[in-house]
């Protein structure tokens, strides 16, 4: 419980720093860094994402302070500034990871659909040899990377049909590369 010394120390470095002043606002983060980074170091894994995190914070006060009403309530104040700072990272980082996540499972997706082949000269040879339609729906959603919504808008027909269009497509392409139907499995 701090004293009533302390109490009233506190209250005016919160005045001085909603003056602006930047040794009262020096003297704050001297007061409470150490803290706040240990508060954030048991909420995140990565200690250069704590600092980064606390520098965050301390923008977040520079720019807040004022709207501090009682001085009083800085120390519960810095913690709440802290921890919403925190969850956003969080966020941010959730957000992330699925964004990585989702390119990844497409990436992946595309490239085994085309790297199942020997190489790509075999598959543009392949191509080649197709019907206009069977080219142009296999070139817009694995070489152009559109989406089969995207394709039926290109080519002004429903989804469904690009989805069958893409089928058929698949299993003429691959009996022109393996006309044995020994190296490739059927399309599922």
């Amino acid at each position: 419980m701090p004293t009533t010394r302390q109490t009233h120390d506190l209250e005016l470095l919160v005045l001085r720093c909603q003056r602006g002043e930047p040794s009262a606002f020096a003297e704050l983060v001297r007061q409470w860094e150490r803290r706040l980074f240990f508060y954030v170091r048991r909420l995140v894994a990565n200690e250069a994402d704590a600092w980064q995190i606390l520098q965050e914070v301390w923008l977040q006060v520079l720019r807040g302070i004022r709207s501090l009403r009682d001085p009083r309530r800085l120390p519960v104040w810095l913690y709440a500034v802290t921890r919403n700072t925190v969850m956003s990272h969080h966020r941010e980082e959730y957000a992330r990871d699925r964004i990585l996540d989702a390119v990844e499972r497409l990436e992946s997706t595309q490239e085994s659909e085309i790297d199942s082949f020997d190489d790509a000269e075999q598959v543009y040879h392949g191509l080649a040899q197709l019907p206009r339609v069977d080219r142009e729906v296999l070139t817009l959603f694995f070489l152009q990377d559109l989406s089969i919504d995207e394709v039926a808008e290109v080519l002004g027909i429903p989804p469904g049909t690009v989805k069958s269009r893409l089928f058929k497509a698949k299993q003429r392409l691959r009996d022109i590369l393996d006309p044995e139907g020994d190296r490739y499995e059927s399309a599922s």
